[in-house]
């Protein structure tokens, strides 16, 4: 892709105040496009050239359905929407009560949706109109202990797919990235959670085969291809961006 590549395109964002989003936002606006960044709180420092920021909880569709109607005005147009805000949870099944199922489903799942909603009429009107979900290998492979996590993420793969069926007579693609285990915040503090939070890292580094945590400027490489108009025949699939974990079964290293 070339710097002008997205240039006079409009971006939504969400979640993109740090991690994967904070990437994202950034390198799409590299390319050339007006984003405006969806988040819990908005950050105090500026995000980066052509970047705005709006408070939103992604769990609560009033609040979405106020930060796209003035992210709209903002923009004047919506041509990219990258459903990114997520939420992590630890578990077996056993493990997390109902209350939590709901809690990371409503922020996962529904929050791709709400925001996917409010934004279809104005994509629609788009002549390059795309939607990019944040997914996870945990949608392609049984993790331990991340039963809740996992479901919420092979809804968002399901989800992808249905929404391109659904919009590509109208010009919309959508498709999703899923990552590995990547260097993000939330990693941060899962690590900061563990009782020795080196050997946790070791054994998330170990999982990986290329031997290191993904970037999120990897990431955001993936998700700004899947969203520019040069993916224009890309729509339904699932870009795996995750050093090798789903499809390569490596040899054992040596101890």
């Amino acid at each position: 892709m070339v710097a002008s590549e997205l240039d006079g395109l409009a971006a939504i964002v969400t979640g993109g105040a740090s991690g994967i989003g904070l990437a994202t936002a950034q390198l799409l606006a590299r390319r050339g496009a007006t984003v405006v960044v969806l988040d819990l709180t908005v950050p105090a420092a500026e995000l980066g050239e052509r970047i705005s920021a709006l408070p939103c909880d992604v769990s609560d569709d009033a609040s979405v359905v106020s930060a796209m109607t003035e992210a709209l005005r903002r923009l004047g147009r919506f041509d990219i929407v990258v459903n990114n805000a997520g939420i992590g949870a630890q578990g077996t099944v056993e493990e997390n009560n109902d209350d939590e199922w709901r809690r990371v489903f409503e922020v996962n799942v529904f929050g791709a949706v709400r925001v996917s909603r409010a934004a279809l009429p104005a994509l629609r009107l788009s002549p390059s109109a795309s939607i990019v979900n944040t997914c996870s290998v945990a949608a392609n492979v049984g993790l331990p202990r991340r039963a809740l996590y996992s479901a919420t993420k092979g809804a968002v793969l399901a989800l992808t797919r249905a929404m391109a069926a659904d919009h590509l007579g109208e010009g919309i693609r959508v498709n999703c990235v899923n990552p590995g285990t990547a260097e993000t915040p939330w990693v941060t503090r899962l690590l900061g959670q563990a009782s020795d939070p080196d050997a946790e890292r070791a054994a998330l580094v170990a999982r990986q085969p290329h031997g290191r945590l993904v970037q999120a400027s990897e990431v955001a490489e993936a998700i700004c291809y899947l969203a520019s108009p040069s993916a224009g025949s890309t729509t339904g699939v699932e870009l795996v961006v995750d050093g090798g974990l789903v499809n390569l079964r490596l040899p054992a290293k040596p101890s």
